[in-house]
């Protein structure tokens, strides 16, 4: 039995993770869930899965969930206060750390399962966004084991030779075809972007995903972020990342190699795929999600991303060539603009245009420590709101 923690239990990749572990109870306990907000889920999850310990971030929120574990006589206990999530990826019967968080919120606590050696399965980007080298490093020392739960970056590492982490060179890869499915406005007009809303914009045609991910899909800055993530996970450069707009969102992504070899991993767009592959690796077991009927499919589109259309995914690709605190200058100027988009305080075209200018406004300095990574994240996030209001 192995043991795991879902940092971002009540969202869809939390919700999904649960649903591949209840199909294989003899292989896997839940150990600790953890919320923001959402009580009364994560109330149902503990009554389904009876975990040790969950962790309410919000304090109105635990107060209702302590209520409702009360009554229920539950014998889980509730974790508060701004060290609970670190705790429980921490803990010592965890062998596996589902990090889901969304945002930077999900730093502290997926680097805190990297340094107790955990295997990781990283669904938050922002981690590897905002401290790459420095999250590596630590994987690295404490010998935990990372595998990306992103749907594109999972494919990659299927695609991917053994020892990719030697040098894509070395190992005959040449290029990383990173594939998107253009969000819901790749074939809008341009001067009807400033009109969009945000249920519009939270509209995937192929995915289930929160709003704030919804949005980033829609801008692609979720994309932009891949291409920043997948420098860092598969040891490359941007110049080697190349996005590929795919409609069916069927192919997930490629690897180009030099012998013209191109190898694709296929199949339904269901999260439940890359989560139960990395919970199984270096096996294979059952997710829940159909095989893919490639007569049902018939046909795939590609076609390249315009980055006159995209100008989030163009910032994407700067921040990761000036490096240092670039990318978490980005990854910060960017939820502060989605929040304020989806509270109706931004426009959907206006997005861009504050993170560019907080990325100019700001000093890109070393990401050598935490500490610069946080106070370049801290000083961002008010240059960015002070650009709005």
């Amino acid at each position: 039995m192995k043991g795991i923690t879902i940092l971002g239990a009540t969202g869809s990749i939390g919700v999904s993770t649960l649903d591949v572990i209840s199909r294989h109870p003899d292989r896997y306990k839940v150990v600790a869930l953890t919320a923001n907000k959402d009580a009364e889920r994560l109330f149902q999850q503990c009554q389904q899965f009876e975990p040790e310990f969950a962790v309410m971030a919000d304090d109105h929120a635990a107060a209702r969930f302590a209520d409702l574990l009360k009554d229920a006589g539950l014998q889980t206990r509730l974790l508060t206060g701004a060290g609970a999530l670190e705790e429980v990826a921490a803990l010592e019967q965890v062998d596996f750390v589902m990090a889901a968080i969304v945002g930077a919120a999900g730093l502290l606590p997926t680097l805190a399962a990297a340094r107790a050696g955990k295997r990781i399965l990283l669904a938050n980007k922002e981690a590897l966004v905002m401290s790459g080298k420095l999250f590596l490093d630590e994987v690295e020392k404490h010998n935990a084991e990372l595998l990306p739960i992103d749907s594109e970056h999972n494919a990659i590492f299927q695609c991917m030779p053994a020892d990719f982490v030697q040098g894509m060179d070395e190992q005959g890869v040449t290029k990383i075809l990173l594939t998107a499915s253009g969000g819901p406005f790749r074939e809008m007009p341009l001067d009807q972007l400033a009109d969009v809303t945000p249920d519009q914009a939270c509209a995937h045609p192929n995915w289930d995903m929160g709003r704030k991910i919804s949005v980033d899909s829609a801008t692609m800055m979720n994309k932009g972020l891949e291409v920043i993530e997948a420098c860092w996970l598969f040891h490359t450069q941007p110049d080697l990342v190349q996005v590929v707009i795919h409609p069916q969102s069927v192919i997930h992504s490629m690897v180009q190699y030099s012998d013209g070899s191109v190898l694709a991993q296929l199949g339904n767009p269901d999260m439940r795929t890359p989560i139960a592959y990395s919970l199984a690796w270096p096996e294979r077991m059952v997710s829940g999600v159909e095989s893919l009927d490639i007569f049902d499919v018939a046909r795939l589109d590609f076609q390249q991303a315009d980055l006159a259309r995209f100008p989030c995914l163009r910032l994407a690709y700067q921040a990761m060539e000036q490096g240092g605190t670039a990318p978490a200058i980005l990854n910060a100027a960017n939820e502060i603009a989605v929040e304020s988009f989806l509270n109706n305080e931004l426009s959907f075209n206006k997005i861009a245009e504050v993170i560019e200018a907080t990325l100019n406004a700001s000093n890109i300095s070393s990401a050598d420590s935490l500490d610069d990574i946080l106070a370049a994240d801290s000083q961002a996030r008010e240059q960015a709101a002070g650009l709005i209001h």
